[in-house]
């Protein structure tokens, strides 16, 4: 920003529509401030949300004072903008273990919670009610769905506000308090995380999303061989838990246990011999076990059973190899791949950091979060075949 430009303030109705988000997300509000950027909100809870109208308009310093507020307890940043951060700034907020939500992210957002018109958009029909669904039931279903969906896309920290919100609905609700879990492993919430899946065991000892919950714990405390006992237990109860062989095979490659990991892959080609992010991890095996002829054999079959270039880069990013090269006539054209998210519900991995209170999922946590989601939903597709 050119420094004898006075930046203009946000409009009204950016701003209303900030405090209409907030509102709808049921966010206990600690303090409020309007800034020549937007608004600045912090919460009861330790987060600080930075609604930012124009992009083109917000400088390095800017972002630096914001997340730079002072308060008695660190916050976690929250940045919210319906236009794309230039990447400097983008840096910067991942830097300081925030959040980023913009774009066609904050727009969806503002959907979701029927705010659509203070984007200049028609509302949105309304759905279907749900056959047999008491309105408070539907209420907490649209919740849950917002919920899983900010997970899915990696953003605990809007999952995490909706997991409470349908808490807030129906104290005690499993589901819910298993996302919430989730979300706080995901923000790398570690000791919080684990206190929570334990108060879920308390109550459900069997609750397999809350075991592999306290597993993942684990993995979060460099306790990686605790960490693959307990998938190894879990499959020895039941070897068809296709989202337990899932996490194990992320845990097996985040240790650098190809040999143990590719056992599993093949288990899991078993039933999804065309799905081909899985061919793909069969190959890296195959290579990490000096099979090169086989690994590229396999690696042109994912490719041809649609393993895109960009996805395939995103893999080889995660897994710390070389980028793929581009076929024939078209270097150059590569596309950057869009920026690594988790979708899968599981647990996501965290490490400890020298700053807990506003540590974000490092990446190595991205990357397991990444190949769990991939291997997931193959084995998924396999087991609904088996079923038919």
């Amino acid at each position: 920003m050119n420094p004898a430009v006075t930046p203009a303030m946000a409009s009204p109705t950016f701003v209303q529509l900030a405090n209409g988000l907030v509102e709808a997300m049921g966010q206990r509000l600690d303090a409020a401030k309007t800034i020549p950027e937007g608004l600045v909100l912090r919460t009861g809870d330790g987060f600080l949300y930075a609604f930012l109208e124009d992009p083109d308009r917000i400088s390095l310093e800017a972002i630096r004072r914001i997340a730079g507020e002072p308060s008695a307890e660190p916050l976690r940043l929250v940045v919210l903008t319906p236009g794309r951060l230039p990447l400097a700034l983008t840096a910067e907020v991942l830097q300081r273990s925030g959040t980023l939500i913009e774009g066609a992210r904050f727009s969806e957002l503002a959907r979701q919670l029927g705010l659509e018109t203070y984007l200049g958009e028609e509302p949105r029909p309304p759905a279907e009610p749900r056959a047999r669904l008491l309105p408070s039931a539907q209420q907490l279903d649209a919740v849950m769905g917002r919920a899983r969906t900010w997970l899915d896309w990696g953003v605990p920290a809007l999952a995490l506000r909706f997991y409470r919100q349908a808490l807030d609905m129906k104290d005690g609700f499993g589901p819910a308090k298993i996302g919430v879990a989730r979300s706080l492993l995901g923000l790398g919430l570690v000791d919080d995380a684990d206190r929570t899946f334990q108060e879920i065991l308390a109550e459900h000892p069997d609750e397999l999303d809350a075991r592999l919950g306290r597993a993942a714990v684990l993995g979060a405390r460099a306790r990686p061989h605790e960490e693959i006992a307990i998938y190894r237990t879990l499959l020895g109860e039941d070897e068809a838990r296709v989202e337990v062989r899932a996490h194990l095979i992320a845990a097996l490659v985040d240790l650098g246990d190809w040999p143990a990991a590719r056992v599993e892959i093949e288990a899991m080609l078993q039933n999804s011999p065309e799905d081909p992010q899985i061919r793909f991890l069969h190959a890296v095996a195959l290579e990490r076990a000096g099979e090169s002829a086989a690994a590229g054999r396999e690696r042109s079959e994912a490719r041809s059973l649609g393993l895109t270039l960009e996805r395939e880069t995103a893999l080889c990013q995660h897994l710390g190899l070389p980028p793929p090269a581009p076929p024939a006539g078209t270097e150059g054209a590569v596309r950057r791949p869009p920026p690594a998210r988790a979708r899968s519900p599981a647990p996501t991995r965290a490490r400890p950091s020298p700053r807990p209170s506003r540590a974000g999922p490092p990446a190595r946590a991205r990357r397991r979060s990444d190949i769990r989601a991939k291997t997931r939903g193959a084995g998924r597709r396999g087991a609904n075949r088996k079923r038919k």
